[in-house]
């Protein structure tokens, strides 16, 4: 069958692993024959997690009334059967001279148009902006709340994380999905709950395809309402204090000046 005379699908998909993330795209052929109420079906896909293509595969699998019998994978490069009638096809078509067509469609069929996929959708990025806050300050036992955004990233796959100490947080963090604004960008945002600790570090980090590194955002506490009013407090005694301070110096240099001595 040619694949041009059927329609293809593609779809991205997002990959988190050890804290990396790719790509992976997906091209899709499906074929499926009713007859007599059996189903046959027919799928090919053309799979790839990096744009130079080295991890570029094919597979082509059979499936007979939804149960999977034979497949062709580019990397075995044969057919492999699972079931006794998908080994004895495996074995019948891996003695064929068409199983050389079916190693030639990943450099035929594959790699072009993954290479085109890759060009005109996955490697048009836009870096997520970020913005990080407190939802809630801690008090009276409470844990205090902070809020780690990312707003109007292209494509949708994206992972969000905190550390504490340079160490990734496991524990009291909730994240949403990745949610579409409806202008082919995306936002998604994370919850950390922590009890602040005097000298501590908390970093959210953003992995994105639109970055080669992580993007990672150090949390600089700010000085809650009650305790700028303590400093605004001290510091106007303070300076009070010098004002009185000095002008009660200037006050004693100038009697002190006036003062005659009279010989004994």
């Amino acid at each position: 069958m040619n694949w041009s005379s059927v329609s293809q699908t593609l779809s991205v998909v997002g990959c988190r692993d050890k804290m990396l993330l790719s790509l992976q795209l997906l091209l899709l052929l499906t074929l499926t024959i009713r007859t007599d109420g059996y189903f046959y079906t027919m799928i090919k896909e053309c799979i790839a997690s990096s744009a130079d293509l080295t991890d570029a595969e094919y597979i082509d699998t059979y499936y007979f009334n939804k149960v999977k019998y034979v497949q062709f994978n580019s990397t075995k490069g044969r057919f492999v059967g699972f079931t006794e009638f998908g080994l004895e096809t495996a074995k019948k078509w891996n003695n064929r001279p068409e199983v050389q067509q079916e190693r030639d469609e990943l450099d035929r069929v594959c790699k072009p148009n993954l290479e085109i996929q890759f060009s005109h959708i996955v490697d048009k990025t836009v870096k997520p902006k970020i913005r990080l806050r407190s939802e809630e300050e801690a008090s009276g036992g409470h844990p205090a709340i902070l809020l780690c955004s990312a707003y109007d990233f292209y494509p949708p796959a994206i992972d969000v994380y905190w550390l504490r100490d340079d160490e990734k947080v496991t524990m009291d963090t909730i994240s949403t999905e990745e949610m579409a604004d409806g202008d082919w960008y995306y936002q998604v945002h994370s919850h950390l709950e922590y009890t602040p600790t005097s000298g501590e570090k908390i970093s959210c980090v953003v992995e994105h395809a639109s970055s080669k590194k992580p993007i990672i955002y150090n949390w600089e506490p700010h000085v809650s309402q009650s305790e700028r009013n303590k400093i605004a407090i001290g510091a106007s005694g303070l300076v009070l204090g010098i004002i009185l301070s000095a002008a009660g110096f200037i006050y004693y240099k100038k009697k002190s000046s006036e003062r005659i001595l009279v010989p004994s």
